[in-house]
């Protein structure tokens, strides 16, 4: 699988030092407090920048908490990516997206939004795709690509695979606390039930 092709933010790459100032500022407020009770003003200070800086790449907070999720979801796909690859495109795509799913149900942002700001995460889920998503979309088309060549995925539509895909790995990665629970209902039997599902799906 290729690396994230992605850019994020909205300044240009002189101002990306000063963008990951803020956008570390933006997290730590966030996982401080949540979304609604963040303002630009605390954004502002913790980043030590004028709150006239933000306002000339940001008109809101909610559009800095994009583009902090943007980072920090690619972050962590490539973080994953950087693991070990052995065997087929198959059973490689599968680990990732089974990794890349535990490690993104536990990250501390997301786990923040979840519990006091869901409702940021709605769009992404009902009305349209985010850059991460399209991001991440692209990884899995690459990764469906190299398993049609080698055989080991069955034949079909690249696009279509992989939003199937990417489908059920968001609801294994943000609705498993309403379903999971002890014994065979562990977080770990999930997952490996989520590894099973992809690997049967992609099987030829």
């Amino acid at each position: 699988m290729t690396s994230v092709r992605h850019n994020t933010g909205h300044g240009a790459s002189g101002a990306a030092p000063t963008n990951d100032a803020v956008l570390d500022a933006a997290r730590d407020c966030v996982l401080a407090v949540g979304v609604r009770r963040t303002t630009l003003t605390d954004i502002a200070r913790r980043a030590e920048v004028s709150r006239m800086t933000l306002y000339r790449r940001w008109p809101d907070v909610r559009t800095i908490v994009g583009d902090l999720m943007t980072r920090e979801w690619l972050a962590l796909a490539a973080s994953v990516l950087e693991a070990d690859p052995s065997g087929d495109a198959r059973s490689r795509l599968v680990q990732t997206l089974v990794r890349g799913t535990v490690a993104f149900r536990a990250h501390p942002l997301l786990r923040k939004i979840l519990e006091v700001d869901p409702e940021l995460l709605l769009p992404y889920l009902l009305t349209r795709t985010g850059a991460s998503q399209e991001a991440f979309l692209d990884l899995i088309e690459d990764a469906l690509e190299h398993g049609h060549t080698d055989g080991s995925i069955r034949p079909g539509s690249t696009p279509l695979q992989a939003r199937a895909l990417l489908l059920v790995v968001q609801g294994f990665a943000l609705s498993l606390p309403t379903m999971a629970g002890e014994g065979d209902l562990s977080p770990a039997a999930f997952d490996a039930e989520l590894r099973r599902i992809l690997d049967r799906t992609l099987a030829p």
